[in-house]
């Protein structure tokens, strides 16, 4: 099918702006995910949304570079293509906006989120100052680099110009190539692993200790900062009168009437450690409102991931057990679900099939399909300066040659943009793996706004440099007739250092690849005993395995089995903290678990025999009973007298029973007769509701002091 006019763009101008307005709303959506659009300021939507879709615009104008500068001769095989210098003034927006927003924009911004002051002008003046100091030690570290520029090249504004490109990009290559290493071993491996449901279930089951341990410390931080905000609530005079309208805000921030803290505990006079400093001042509370704020924000993100956790767990193990009736049903879906969650066009046959025996083929197939995508990318990193003809993405990119003249048609197009696609997902998904970003999370409509101007700059960030790195996978005589190069490429390679650092520092992806395949992370941590780094746990898989063989109560996948058990059960010690505190009300505004209760294998504890379990697997399908399980410490008798006492618990009183004694009326001359004997039937005196009246004068028909003979 011939997608452009014979000697116009016209055709290409209108299908790249439907793919940037596919793009805008994709980007927008994205955005809604993290974000809430109504309640989150102009000032953050705005330099997110062109962090995200500058990123994304460059999946489908690298491409459309490559094909109008080696257009192919035959119309029909020929691609989307645009003018020259519509792609020039193209890539500098969006190189400069992008190196802007990196750099400048979304630093500051950050900063100025979450810098805990109240009002704007001190927020500037501490994003200002943090920033300032974190680029006069960039610049501090350059200056090898201007010394070195302006020896051999010159002292001139098209050198500092080079050299300032040349430095961002080489910046950027650096993390992208960690990153990228990492992921290109970690999507496939997930997804192998993932193809075996009992194997997907025990790695929940492992990962669920860390998860809960983190959820009770970000709790207990969040409990003390609450504390300290409690008793600066109570202070009215000194230092914290001028101080009022904050701590008041804070108050609210807190929600101390709803979460109740813990009053401090007392401590001797003679104690040097208190809860509150002697004299607050503007630093203090600033420093307070950023550690509350994210105090809060970690425990909704714990919350979240917490939740997840559940969740996968209930539908893993309701997969699990469907294979014997072969009938598979998830039960109602929470209120918090999404639109897809929600919709229900499967048969429980049919989502048996789905789920047992369809996804885990799926899984299998996309996960050798990225295997070998992830090898075609290490061999061309490795092979792209002394062979690049060699390149399996030189390859699959160009596919039409006239000489030594390589052309990019419409299907080199699609490739080059599923290449470019997978390199990037690699890297980003690294970025929420490999946690040594200060606390820094993605949560859904709960995502703090200082992470998520971090996120977006580093999506940002990465985005030129593999765009420049993919493009020298394919041969030179193709990439240095892009714009793209011409106007980035030229000023990178314009030193011999640059060059160099180009061609050779990408051999370095081995060792994040060699890294993550053979657990290297987690053999370092536990050598030098980095418990808690968890940059070093990111992606290590095998210690879960290597957990699972340990003794039990070591955070081991059945006490995380055990866990899960409970907060299904609702008998974790942290729902019922969380109860008896309120939280679990409906004017709580953190994420409530909804999962509903499902019978285990195992439980630790007697009570869940009288529980109900949900209808989550197929074993359970129709059936209402309770199954009701001895615990391994009880015998027989023991056994036989619990069943008696549930049995007599759980027995209905007969109607008959409970009528028993209602059909014998008390005769007309003792009270009885309701209203006509003005008592209740009981003798009772009329305004004194159960209480036996002692009159003997209404024997004889008299009252009111009368008595008739």
């Amino acid at each position: 099918m011939t997608l452009t006019f014979s000697g116009s763009p016209v055709g290409s101008e209108v299908f790249t702006a439907l793919a940037v307005l596919a793009i805008s709303l994709v980007v927008l959506l994205i955005i809604r995910y993290y974000l809430p659009l109504r309640s989150t300021p102009a000032y953050l939507l705005v330099p997110v949304f062109f962090a995200l879709w500058l990123p994304a615009c460059i999946v489908i104008l690298m491409p459309i570079d490559l094909a109008s500068s080696a257009r192919t001769d035959d119309e029909k095989t020929r691609g989307i293509w645009l003018p020259d210098r519509l792609l020039l003034i193209w890539w500098r927006i969006t190189y400069w906006l992008t190196f802007t927003l990196t750099w400048f924009i979304l630093p500051i911004l950050a900063e100025y989120s979450d810098s805990g002051y109240r009002e704007p002008r001190d927020k500037i003046l501490y994003s200002l100052r943090s920033n300032a100091q974190y680029h006069l030690m960039v610049f501090g570290s350059g200056i090898i680099c201007i010394t070195y520029v302006f020896i051999f090249y010159g002292a001139s504004l098209y050198s500092l110009k080079a050299m300032v490109m040349a430095l961002a990009y080489c910046w950027g290559l650096a993390l992208a190539i960690y990153l990228m290493g990492h992921g290109l071993v970690a999507i496939p491996r997930r997804l192998f692993r993932n193809a075996s449901i009992s194997g997907r279930l025990r790695r929940i089951q492992s990962h669920a200790p860390t998860v809960y341990e983190k959820l009770e410390d970000a709790e207990a931080t969040l409990e003390e900062l609450e504390v300290q905000v409690f008793e600066l609530g109570k202070r009215k005079t000194g230092s914290a009168a001028k101080f009022q309208d904050w701590i008041d805000d804070l108050v609210d921030l807190a929600n101390l009437p709803e979460s109740q803290p813990r009053h401090a505990p007392r401590r001797p006079p003679t104690d040097d450690s208190r809860i509150l400093p002697t004299v607050i001042t503007q630093k203090y509370m600033a420093d307070l409102t950023r550690r509350l704020v994210r105090a809060k924000h970690a425990r909704i993100r714990y919350l979240n991931e917490w939740d997840r956790l559940i969740r996968s767990a209930v539908q893993t193990q309701a997969i699990l057990d469907s294979a014997a009736s072969k009938k598979l049903d998830f039960g109602d879906a929470s209120p918090h679900a999404g639109f897809w969650d929600r919709l229900n066009l499967l048969t429980p046959y049919t989502r048996y099939l789905t789920y047992y025996h369809v996804i885990p083929y799926l899984s299998l197939f996309a996960g050798g399909f990225l295997t070998l995508c992830s090898l075609s990318i290490v061999w061309s990193e490795l092979l792209k300066a002394a062979f690049p003809s060699l390149s399996v993405i030189r390859l699959t990119v160009v596919h039409h040659w006239t000489g030594d003249t390589g052309q990019v048609g419409f299907a080199g197009q699609v490739i080059a943009a599923l290449w470019l696609l997978y390199m990037c997902a690699a890297a980003l998904t690294s970025i929420t793996e490999v946690k040594v970003w200060r606390g820094r999370a993605l949560v859904r409509r709960n995502t703090a706004h200082e992470s998520a101007f971090w996120y977006a700059s580093q999506v940002a960030r990465l985005s030129v440099p593999l765009s420049f790195n993919f493009i020298t996978f394919l041969s030179p005589e193709v990439y240095t007739k892009t714009m793209f190069y011409h106007f980035l490429g030229a000023f990178i390679q314009g030193t011999t250092a640059s060059t160099w650092f180009d061609y050779l520092f990408p051999v370095l992806i081995l060792v994040p690849v060699l890294a993550t395949l053979f657990g290297l992370y987690g053999r370092v941590r536990r050598l030098f005993g980095f418990g808690g780094f968890d940059a070093l746990a990111a992606g290590d898989d095998g210690d879960e395995e290597t957990a699972s063989r340990n003794a039990y109560g070591t955070g081991t996948w059945r006490e995380g089995r055990d866990l899960i058990e409970r907060e299904l059960n609702g008998t974790s010690l942290r729902g019922r903290r969380a109860e008896n505190a309120g939280l679990l009300s409906g004017r709580s505004a953190v994420p409530v678990l909804s999962v509903p209760r499902v019978e285990g294998r195992a439980s630790p504890s007697p009570m869940r025999a009288n529980r109900p379990a949900a209808n989550t697997s197929a074993r359970r399908v129709g059936a209402t009973a309770v199954r009701e399980e001895v615990p391994d410490d009880e015998n027989f008798f023991e056994g036989i007298g619990h069943r008696f006492k549930n049995t007599i618990d759980t027995l209905d009183t007969p109607k008959w029973f409970q009528e028993l004694g209602q059909g014998i009326k008390k005769p007309k001359w003792m009270g009885g007769g309701g209203e006509e004997a003005g008592g209740s039937g009981s003798g009772s005196r009329p305004g004194l509701p159960g209480r036996a009246s002692s009159d003997v004068r209404r024997w004889f028909g008299g009252g009111e002091g009368r008595i008739r003979l």
